[in-house]
């Protein structure tokens, strides 16, 4: 699993990765034991890393969709 770097900048994450680091926020979380400053900083990431694969899936889905549109 990818380590969450501090600093990294959200938008510059592939899918892939930013799902990766969601998957590990997600469970640091669900551990527990972690601060509450901590939670949130995890929780903020966690809605920033969401955020971004939503980026990715819609614009994969406009993509799929032009080129469906596209006549072969």
């Amino acid at each position: 699993m990818t380590e969450q770097k501090p600093g990294t900048d959200v938008a510059a994450l592939s899918y892939e990765e930013a799902r990766e680091q969601l998957i590990a926020v997600v469970g640091r979380l669900e551990a527990g034991g972690a601060s509450l400053e901590e939670s949130l900083a995890l929780w903020e990431r966690g809605e920033a890393l969401a955020s971004r694969c939503e980026e990715w899936l819609e614009g994969a889905r406009k993509r799929l969709a032009a080129a469906r549109d596209q006549p072969m």
